[in-house]
């Protein structure tokens, strides 16, 4: 029995496909050449350091925004 067979049907369908030899070392054709993921992989970098940049940019400016419009007031025990 291989591991994780934890029921009946599991232990069948073990059992059954015990013996089965799945071998795919024949499909050397890709769908997608090498250079496309390549492309595609630049792509989602670029976009990923961008996003970052705009993050960064944004929380900077919404520092900046939220400290000019803030109304600072003396304490009353060190105004005393």
């Amino acid at each position: 029995m291989a591991i994780g067979a934890k029921d009946q049907i599991d232990k069948l369908l073990v059992q059954k496909y015990s013996d089965k030899q799945v071998d795919n070392h024949g499909n050397d054709q890709s769908t997608i050449s090498a250079d496309d993921v390549m492309r595609i992989m630049n792509y989602v970098s670029t976009n990923t350091m961008t996003q970052m940049k705009l993050s960064r940019r944004l929380s900077i400016a919404c520092y900046a925004i939220n400290a000019m419009s803030a109304n600072y007031n003396r304490s009353r025990r060190l105004a005393g």
